[in-house]
């Protein structure tokens, strides 16, 4: 009966933080595909686009090693109502702008309430997660993340083919007025237990609050990953553009929506049963296969192939590397190590957005494309050799031993 009750996953409390999580994602992935389609319309400069990405990600960068601090003062709760309120301001205020410097202040202060936003949201269902279902249970909170990265791009490009940026304003702060209700409806009951483990690690450094060396590869490795998908939420408009694809080319991230539906239940429990490099080598290859794929998509039909095979690889990347720099660093730091992950996905995204961009107008979307694709394979590379210099390191201890 105990381990019944201690593997019991579908709380009320899991499926309330998954429902506003996707919620959220929906609405501020919809703002990040938004804006630089937005820019790039009115400056006529593609870079320009790729820096309001940029300056967001990087703003959310800043923010994640500060949440800890905010646990300890503040009920986690109440912050996070309060960041979406002032998410919900910003959006406001971005009526009618067309100054870019204020517009990539707007940004920068979205970024900072992304950042806070998504690590509160990553602990408090990472506190709900049994440890013996740690994969299976990212995965799912993983699901909500990505299914609301996907669909916000997706949502964003479509309404910005009908109608003007104002439309999709409206739209996110529904959405975003939406989520703060539901956040509401989140107990925390968790407080006490997350502010003591707060409190500990601050005694002992505020870096070993913010950082752990055992969740590096992890992020690193992904952050690989998510320069890459910075490209399709940014740049697939572009691509369609430049293939006379039209609006067809929103339909991408449907498919890869469909993908990570479809993946994400199983990719989970192998993870829990038999590891990571069961998921990584399979999806490192389908991602570098389905780039190459995407950098001839001058017909929808190859564009459609290329969604399914990214879409896989994307579905099974981002939920493993996470809950295997959670099951590096143990429970007890598992706010560390969900910050330092996403801070990575962050990182990739806002280099993403800044350099791809600048490929993209020096070679063309196809190209740039094709030319991502030597970054995972790269990913896949560096975790090879990882893997290796762990046996080595492990048969020579077995040796000196």
């Amino acid at each position: 009966m105990e381990q019944h009750e201690i593997s019991k996953l579908w709380t009320w409390q899991y499926i309330v933080t998954i429902g506003t999580t996707f919620l959220f994602f929906l609405s501020f992935q919809a703002l990040l595909g938004g804006f630089p389609v937005y820019v790039t319309e009115i400056s006529g400069n593609p870079s320009k686009g790729g820096i309001m990405t940029t300056a967001f990600m990087l703003a959310a960068i800043v923010s994640r090693p500060f949440v800890g601090t905010l646990i300890q003062k503040f009920n986690m709760k109440v912050t996070l109502i309060a960041a979406l309120i002032l998410g919900i301001a910003t959006i406001i205020i971005s009526f009618g702008k067309e100054a870019y410097m204020l517009l990539v202040a707007i940004r920068i202060v979205q970024g900072l309430l992304f950042g806070i936003i998504t690590t509160l949201l990553a602990t408090m269902a990472t506190n709900l997660i049994p440890i013996d279902r740690i994969g299976e249970g990212i995965g799912y909170f993983g699901l909500a993340t990505s299914l609301g990265t996907t669909f916000g791009p997706m949502i964003a490009i479509s309404i910005l083919h009908t109608f003007p940026f104002k439309n999709l304003l409206l739209f996110i702060i529904l959405i975003t007025c939406v989520t703060t209700i539901g956040s509401i409806f989140i107990k925390s009951e968790k407080k006490e237990m997350v502010a003591a483990s707060a409190h500990k690690v601050e005694k002992q450094s505020f870096w070993s609050n913010a950082f752990d060396k055992r969740a590096l590869l992890p992020g690193i490795l992904v952050c690989l990953f998510y320069i890459t998908f910075s490209g399709t939420v940014n740049f697939i408009d572009g691509l369609g553009t430049e293939n006379h694809l039209g609006g067809k080319v929103s339909l991408f991230f449907l498919i890869v929506a469909g993908m990570l539906v479809l993946t994400r239940p199983f990719s989970g429990r192998i993870y829990d049963r038999w590891g990571h490099k069961y998921l990584v080598y399979p999806a490192g290859v389908l991602g570098v296969v389905g780039l190459i794929t995407l950098s001839f998509s001058h017909h929808i039909t190859i564009l459609f192939i290329a969604a399914v095979l990214y879409g896989i690889a994307y579905g099974v990347m981002q939920p493993t590397m996470q809950a295997w720099a959670v099951s590096r660093v143990g429970h007890g730091k598992a706010g560390t190590a969900n910050a330092m992950t996403l801070n990575f996905m962050d990182l990739g995204m806002a280099i993403g957005a800044a350099t791809l961009g600048r490929v993209a107008a020096g070679v063309g979307y196809n190209e740039m494309f094709g030319l991502s694709s030597i970054l995972v394979a790269a990913m896949l590379v560096f975790y090879l050799l990882r893997k290796k210099e762990q046996k080595t390191v492990f048969a020579e201890n077995i040796k000196s031993a």
